[in-house]
Order: structure tokens, then sequence, then C-alpha cells
């Protein structure tokens, strides 16, 4: 079996959990806390362990089919003996049968230790809370999903990133063009002077994020940006205690395609920035070379919500240091008909009176 590690109380012996508000582990039974700082000891081995891959010991019973025993780990909550499934990735979560949290100790130990971890400023009722705000307004929401649908899960779930510091060498072609008019007694007249714009540029980039975990979609990472990593603290497993948390099974080697693809958008943006005083600026081309990368591993706060409406799957998304909400709402098709109707029966109406007064004038 896999070992598993537990932050039990000094006091009285019960789970503690990382607690956003307080910043500190607290004990849920007797309400003590205790200071992230004095837990590092339980961290102490991991910095010297080997990562390896555990024995797996999958429970008696039925006979298992071919390939179902593959990605599986199981683990034993040393609090009630009870059994805890999960697969290659699962790093943190909680005992099924007496609710404690669990850490597992092979997840982070040697190479797979994080460099960084942002934690949790906000809690579970800053999500329910954000989710119910995100609701607001939406006038082609169906009115029935307000009330008909419900939350099937919510967790805080620590996930993996890598962040790139990159050097980048820029050099940028565009064609640009001025324009002059003038006129005399007989003629009107535009001059266009064409020109080739070169710019190069020198870029140091600090924390470009590129989530490392295959379960999370890439989109919904990125449009939770940004992470603010004047929060980031060393990473320490106290962190994980009372949320879930995922270790890569993307490698930084892996995530650098989608980190220079950043690297060239962001280089791009910001070298067409000190372009200028033309009336059309057009690229024409673009060399965008990084000539020095380095990553670290990062965990990032994320709160999920997943809903059920009509047969169908919502998730949704919460920055768990910033707050910033997204996730994709159902439309009312027929809400949606009559906007489109009201839409075009103004703008005929707009064209109409137009048509009217010109007629008037003429």
């Amino acid at each position: 079996m896999a070992e598993l590690m537990e932050y039990k109380c000094p006091c009285c012996g019960a789970g503690l959990t990382f607690s956003s508000a307080l910043q500190k582990m607290k004990c849920e039974y007797c309400d003590s806390e205790f200071d992230v700082e004095t837990l590092k000891a339980y961290d102490e081995a991991l910095k010297k362990a080997e990562a390896k891959d555990p024995e797996v010991d999958v429970p008696t019973g039925s006979e298992w089919k071919f390939g179902e025993q593959d990605g599986i780990r199981v683990y034993v909550c040393q609090s009630c003996g009870g059994e805890v499934l999960g697969d290659d990735t699962l790093a943190a979560s909680a005992c099924p049968f007496c609710g404690n949290p669990v850490i597992m100790k092979e997840q982070f130990a040697g190479d797979l230790r994080p460099d960084l971890v942002i934690p949790f400023k906000l809690d579970k009722a800053a999500a329910k809370a954000a989710f119910e705000k995100h609701l607001m307004g939406k006038k082609l929401l169906p009115k029935v999903f307000r009330s008909e649908n419900h939350i099937d899960e919510i967790k805080g779930v620590y996930v993996p990133f890598w962040l790139f510091d990159a050097d980048v060498d820029a050099t940028v072609r565009y064609h640009g063009t001025r324009t002059r008019a003038w006129s005399d007694l007989r003629y009107n007249y535009v001059e266009t002077s064409h020109f080739s714009i070169l710019r190069s540029a020198e870029l140091g980039f600090a924390g470009i994020p590129v989530d490392g975990s295959k379960k999370m979609d890439d989109a919904l990472m990125e449009s939770l940006e940004p992470f603010d990593l004047k929060d980031a603290v060393d990473f320490q497993t106290a962190y994980l205690s009372g949320y879930f948390a995922d270790r890569y099974d993307v490698s930084a080697e892996e995530s650098t395609p989608r980190a220079n693809e950043r690297l060239r958008i962001s280089t791009e943006n910001a070298v067409a920035g000190t372009v200028s005083g033309f009336a059309t600026v057009t690229p024409e081309s673009a060399n965008v070379k990084t000539v020095d990368s380095r990553s670290q591993y990062a965990l990032f706060p994320v709160w999920l919500l997943n809903t059920t409406w009509n047969g169908q799957k919502y998730t949704f998304a919460m920055n768990g240091q910033t707050g910033k909400f997204v996730g994709d709402l159902p439309l009312d098709k027929g809400a949606y008909a009559r906007w489109l109707t009201f839409v075009g029966l103004g703008a005929a109406a707009g064209l109409y009176l137009l048509m009217t007064a010109c007629s008037f004038f003429a």
C-alpha cells in the first residue's frame, strides 16, 4: 500500500486543515490554530526522499478484468484504516470513510516536489457566492436554470503549473501607410506614402504560466489568469491539507511549446505597441527567438464547481486567490430569438427613419 501523510492536531488528535481565512492550520474539532511554519518538519523527509511508484495492492473481491488495475493506487487512511483509491496523479484528497484530509507523500518526493505554492485565499462559501453572482443579469439565461440546477460538486484543487522565465530577441517588420489629402479648384487629391517599418527588441518575461495537468482544460485555466505571484510561498504540504491536489502529468519539456507560443504572442503585442503615427500598419514578418528559458513547478488554487441541468453537465471555475469566476451558461433559445427579432425591428425602423429624412431634405 502507498503511504499517506496526515496532519494531526497535537491537542486532540483530529485532522488539521489549512484555513484560507486564517492562513493557518486549524483543527475543526477543538478550534486550535497553528502557523504553517511550525509544521515544516513534516516536509523535511520529502526533500530527501526519492520519488518512486508504490506497489499497488487492490482490494480483494471479484476478479479484476485485464487493464482495470492500470493507473490505480490504493492508500490506507491512518485514522480509520479505510482504503483511499486514486489515479496516478492524485496528490491530496480526503478519506471517503472518516473525511480526514490525506496527502500522498510519494507524489511530492524528490524531483516531484513543487518549488512554489499560492495558498487558497478564498473559501467554499466565496465560490458559491461567486456562482450566484455569475447568474445575475444574464437576460438570455433560462429562468428555470436558476431554480432547477443544483451544484453536484464543489472542491478546491491545487492545479499544477509550470512557470517559465525567458529572455527573448525579436525582429518584426511591418508595412505602414500615411495619407495626405488636399484639393484645388478642379480636383481632390489623396497621396498615400508607403513605409517599411523594422522593430528589434530584447524582452524578459517572468512567470509565464502553463498548466501541467491533462485533466484541466487549457483554455479554462488560462481564463482564470492572472495569478499574482507576490502571494507565492515556498512549498509545504501543510497548505494542501483539506484540499484536493494533482501532481503534474505534463512535463516542463512537453509544456515548452505552449510557453513559447504565449511568449511569441506577448512579444508581438508588445512590439506592435511601439508602432504609431501611421494610417495603417500590417505585419509582414516576425522572428521571435527565445535565447534563455527557465522553469519552476508551482501549485495554483482553483475552485471547481459542477452543476447539472437538463441532463447536461456544466463546469465552472474560480481563481482561489483573486475570485475571478468563469464558466459557460445555457442559452434560452426562445429569449434569444425574441432578442434577435427586437434588434432586427429596431434596425429596420432606424433605416426607415433615415430614408424618410433623406427624402424630405431632397
